[in-house]
């Protein structure tokens, strides 16, 4: 069968066109084209219009185009199939895999996938289920995943669904303490992002990893300059992962001592989150939206770190009015905060009776390293003239029993 590119080449000469003098007609580079015509990139629809506008085919150029759309398809599609059925087929493939195996085959016979919702899923499933679970879970969809990547190398709509996923299992790791674990997986979340050109998922994936940078114990310039890095891929673009990056720049900031420029990040932080779409706002439970609660957790937590004590406790008290009944980690790490600022205040007793109470009432599934990247801050804020107290030294005891990453 003739491909759209050698149709493209006959009716261009025909006309007796030039690459150059076809590319001011249509407004896409001359290189471009001439790529298109060899079979070495895959024209768009857009593009394929444009031709047959400029060279009147008849609506040959856009038929071509379509059959080739099919053809395509229907190739993909056959690969999907074997990859799937291998993959199920194979002895040591576990149970849930087989499983996941045998379902995205029969969604790939039909033409259909539901990659997108699998991701959209573990945003809203990662605040409210173990990461055990979790990452038991992105195993045997990554592995699914994996095969059908290897079926149809170089599917965008596959990349960005693995950078998605690598960076909700660097997120899960890393809450188990497994900080070289995480970096890894960060990595290999940015890499395939970076592929899929999609440019929400790049800062999506990065907005996570800045957040987490000090979480993790990374050097606060490594997390800044992945702030940097992401604020130029982003633009002067307004969606979740661009507030999110704002946010983590500015956490950083925070403890690097650097209070004017914390406080101008948290600021942008803020002007990016009134340019945030209602769809994001709305979005409470999924770590693909930007509510308000998540401005505030960041005001409480850079407020806290710089002593400003009143302004973090009015975000705390915002913060917790909003925190869902079912978000328990997210509010235990907001009470972290609240008892740091009350020693910071001179009431230590009362603040190392708000750890203890945390700790206490959050289920001991949900202890995880950040719970406890928390609670060392608040022994840090303990004057040394206090250290020997009871509750002080029973604090100290307990964070033994937590991820230290």
């Amino acid at each position: 069968m003739t491909s759209f590119g050698q149709v493209l080449r006959r009716y261009r000469q025909q006309r007796q066109l030039s690459l150059r003098n076809l590319q001011n007609r249509i407004q896409f580079d001359y290189s471009y084209i001439s790529q298109v015509e060899r079979g070495t990139r895959r024209p768009t629809l857009q593009f394929a219009q444009a031709c047959e506008d400029a060279l009147d085919t008849g609506g040959i150029l856009v038929d071509t185009y379509r059959q080739d759309q099919t053809g395509d398809a229907a190739m993909r599609r056959r690969s999907l199939l074997q990859a799937m059925g291998a993959l199920a087929a194979t002895p040591v493939a576990g149970s849930l895999v087989e499983l996941e195996a045998l379902r995205h085959g029969l969604a790939a016979a039909t033409g259909y996938s539901e990659w997108e919702q699998v991701v959209a899923d573990y945003g809203s499933d990662f605040y409210v289920i173990p990461p055990t679970q979790i990452i038991e879970r992105l195993r045997g969809d990554l592995t699914v995943l994996q095969h059908q990547l290897a079926a149809t190398p170089g599917d965008r709509s596959l990349l960005r669904v693995a950078g998605s996923l690598s960076a909700i299992m660097a997120m899960a790791v890393s809450t188990l303490g497994q900080n070289t674990m995480a970096r890894r997986w960060w990595r290999t979340a940015r890499t395939h992002a970076d592929h899929s050109g999609c440019t929400g998922t790049r800062v999506w994936v990065r907005d996570w990893e800045v957040v987490n940078g000090t979480y993790e114990h990374r050097p606060i310039t490594e997390i800044l300059n992945r702030a940097e890095e992401a604020t130029a891929i982003a633009g002067d673009r307004a969606c979740v992962g661009h507030a999110g990056v704002l946010a983590g720049q500015a956490q950083a900031l925070a403890v690097a001592g650097q209070p004017e420029a914390a406080l101008n990040a948290l600021e942008a932080t803020a002007a990016m989150t009134d340019r945030m779409t209602n769809e994001a706002t709305r979005d409470t439970a999924s770590m693909f939206g930007w509510p308000e609660v998540r401005l505030r957790h960041t005001e409480s937590y850079v407020y806290t770190q710089l002593g400003y004590t009143t302004k973090a406790l009015a975000a705390q008290d915002r913060a917790l009015e909003l925190y869902s009944a079912d978000l328990n980690r997210e509010r235990a790490q907001m009470l972290m905060h609240r008892a740091s600022c009350l020693i910071q205040d001179g009431h230590v007793g009362d603040g190392l009776r708000c750890a203890a109470d945390v700790l206490d009432a959050l289920p001991q599934s949900d202890h995880n390293a950040l719970l406890h990247h928390m609670a060392t801050a608040v022994v840090t804020r303990i004057p040394k003239r206090e250290l020997h107290r009871v509750e002080a030294v029973e604090l100290r005891q307990r964070l033994a029993e937590l991820p230290s990453g």
